[in-house]
């Protein structure tokens, strides 16, 4: 019978050797560090940096030298005496009032002569024109009774030209149309058809506190060809 012996098991019957051998190490290294003397050099200084001093000086406050001027002394009184103060002085007590005595009015300015010019009349206020009122004006008839009066002018109708006019105007306090004028228009003489129904076109006025006042107000004025 033939008996094969691997390496590997070879290996593990010497692993006690192997232990014993690193111990045996270990053991001699560590005395031999234990034992060797270590000296330490003399030389190392420690060198301390010195700090930077900073000096504090105290400064002395500037003294004024120059003594201000005296102050102008007030010339010294005079003394009068009490008597000659009451003979200066004359007092009459022997005064009569008269009640009875009519008082009479300032006198009246003359009249201007002639030939001098008649006084400027005085600037009449001017009168406020609103924008925004608590109740606006209203147009009688609506929006549509104007596009009804409208005549297209022949000039646009022939230039195909359509568009609206803003015409913008005050509404016064009797509910009438004042200062009409075309802010926007498409050209073809719809300006003045439109300035023209506008002029004719009748309000309520605009009320502000319950009273009636002048508003600007504007209406846009449509021309489309029918």
């Amino acid at each position: 019978m033939v008996v094969i012996k691997s390496a590997s098991a070879d290996l593990r019957r010497r692993y006690p050797l192997f232990f014993e051998i690193g111990l045996a190490t270990s053991l001699g290294l560590a005395v031999i560090l234990f034992t060797v003397p270590f000296e330490t050099s003399d030389d190392f200084v420690i060198v301390e940096q010195q700090q930077e001093v900073v000096h504090v000086e105290d400064i002395e406050q500037t003294q004024q030298l120059e003594k201000p001027p005296p102050p102008p002394q007030a010339p010294a009184p005079i003394e009068v005496s009490n008597e000659a103060m009451v003979e200066e002085i004359a007092l009459d007590f022997d005064m009569d009032l008269d009640l009875s005595e009519t008082v009479t009015s300032a006198p009246v300015p003359p009249p201007p002569p002639p030939d001098a010019p008649a006084p400027a009349p005085e600037p009449e206020p001017e009168i406020e024109i609103f924008v925004i009122v608590e109740n606006p004006p209203e147009l009688i008839g609506g929006i549509q009774g104007v596009q009804d009066r409208l005549q297209y002018p022949e000039v646009a109708r022939l230039a195909g030209l359509e568009g609206t006019v803003f015409v913008q105007f005050i509404v016064d306090e009797r509910g009438n149309v004042v200062d009409p004028m075309c802010i926007r228009d498409p050209g073809g003489g719809t300006c003045d058809e439109a300035l023209r129904v506008i002029r004719d076109a009748k309000f309520k006025p605009g009320r502000q506190r319950g009273k009636a006042v002048k508003v600007r107000f504007s209406l846009p004025v449509k021309f489309r060809l029918q």
